[in-house]
């Protein structure tokens, strides 16, 4: 099967391209290298069935050619983290929006299956749970960065939505709950590799409001697990699945763990959101997934735990702060 990836240079992109090629598949990357690293696929360059191509979802005639050579596309270019929302929002609403709408034009033009990946931050400030594919979005004002991401990625699942239902374009919806595992930074504000990079640099670890919110993290190899098997089933089709773990935590207590796990001598800080990105920022008291839709169609069960994930970011980290050479 030819597979194109979209930000396949990216950190969960990457893992899936792994994955595509042990399965047998060819697999060509696009990525514009914003926020993915080519780092995290140069292992890959060499292989006969990898092709990296680098360039942007939003040049229409690039993504026509690519699309057309395709057998199905995983839409995972996007802006992503927080922190970049909230320091570029005009160019993430950009790229999330129109970028989706370039791909599934195309998509449509050469009746490609799409797998759209987007994001529990669909459901915004809901904090029932746990959370099913139907649960209620609740956002705050549009006039507040923090929710333009959310409403960019409603926008997305729209889109496919529509794309399938209009015009017949087989297109999947994956909405991924807090995916982690190495190679991941934490530049975007992803909490667990900044965690551990504070953690095994003796800096204080930075908790920002007051720590007791939840979140569930999932190991990347079990998201593009879900990714493999949802592209490949024809149920998949026309439906949004939930990708997580229902293994839930308070940042407070994922600082200690961090801690613990790293034989660290850092403290904990406790950080107003205020402070860590814009005045009036909100955030989430708790969200966790129903994993039910998914578990029911491919069977899908998460393979490791926290404490696994946290080991293999930290293995993961320390192995690539071992080959930076001091200037």
């Amino acid at each position: 099967m030819q597979t194109l990836i979209t930000g396949g240079a990216g950190f969960i992109g990457s893992h899936l391209a792994e994955r595509l090629l042990r399965d047998g598949h060819e697999v060509t990357i696009l990525d514009n290298l914003s926020t993915g690293r080519y780092e995290n696929v140069a292992h890959l360059d060499g292989h006969p069935q990898f092709h990296v191509v680098i360039g942007t979802i939003l040049n229409e005639r690039l993504v026509d050619k690519l699309v057309e050579r395709c057998d199905v596309v995983f839409h995972l270019a996007a802006a992503v983290g927080v922190e970049l929302i909230i320091k570029r929002p005009l160019e993430s609403l950009m790229t999330n929006i129109r970028g989706s709408e370039i791909v599934l034009e195309m998509a449509y033009r050469y009746r490609k299956k799409v797998l759209v990946a987007s994001t529990s931050e669909i459901y915004g400030k809901n904090i029932g749970g746990p959370l099913h594919e139907e649960t209620d979005r609740v956002l705050g004002s549009p006039l507040k960065t923090r929710w333009s991401y959310s409403t960019s990625k409603a926008v997305d699942e729209i889109l496919a939505y529509v794309y399938w239902k209009e015009k017949g374009v087989p297109t999947i919806i994956a909405r991924l709950f807090n995916t982690v595992g190495p190679r991941q930074t934490g530049a975007y504000g992803m909490v667990i590799p900044r965690f551990v990079e504070q953690a095994l640099t003796g800096e204080p670890l930075l908790v920002h409001g007051t720590g007791k919110q939840t979140r569930c993290f999932l190991h990347v190899h079990d998201a593009v697990d879900a990714f493999a098997k949802l592209i490949e089933h024809p149920q998949a089709v026309g439906e949004v699945f939930n990708v997580g773990s229902q293994e839930e935590i308070t940042i407070e207590e994922l600082a200690r763990r961090v801690i613990a796990l790293t034989k660290s001598t850092s403290a904990i800080a406790y950080v107003p959101y205020e402070e860590a990105y814009e005045e009036g920022f909100e955030d989430m008291l708790r969200r966790v997934p129903d994993i039910q839709k998914l578990t029911a169609l491919i069977g899908f069960h998460p393979t490791k735990d926290l404490s696994a994930i946290l080991q293999d970011v930290i293995t993961a980290m320390r192995r690539e702060a071992a080959h930076v050479i001091p200037r």
